[in-house]
């Protein structure tokens, strides 16, 4: 018998004690053309979301409470440099 994760898309790692604080803002409108182009599972309450477009990216993150839906971004910047937040929020370096 073979058994099937349902779950495609990563989660994210237990926070780590030395952690970096990401600054949360509510959403802006400078990158109203990006789109997510990496994602967290679904499964969880929160999912976290890497956007670029323009040459410019930002990390969202999605709270899903009682139905709805509060959304949180950083400020957006280099596709490079957002990369690099997003690994380390994977990897439970940044929250």
């Amino acid at each position: 018998m073979i058994v099937i994760d349902e779950c495609v898309s990563p989660h994210v790692a237990m926070v780590q004690r030395d952690h970096i604080r990401l600054e949360w803002q509510r959403p802006h409108r400078m990158l109203e053309r990006a789109r997510p182009v990496a994602w967290t599972c679904f499964c969880r309450a929160t999912v976290y979301e890497l956007c670029e477009g323009c040459g410019r990216a930002f990390l969202r993150r999605i709270v899903q409470r009682d139905g709805r839906h509060e959304i949180h971004e950083i400020f957006p910047s280099l596709i490079s440099e957002a990369r690099e937040i997003w690994t380390a929020l994977l990897s439970g370096r940044a929250r």
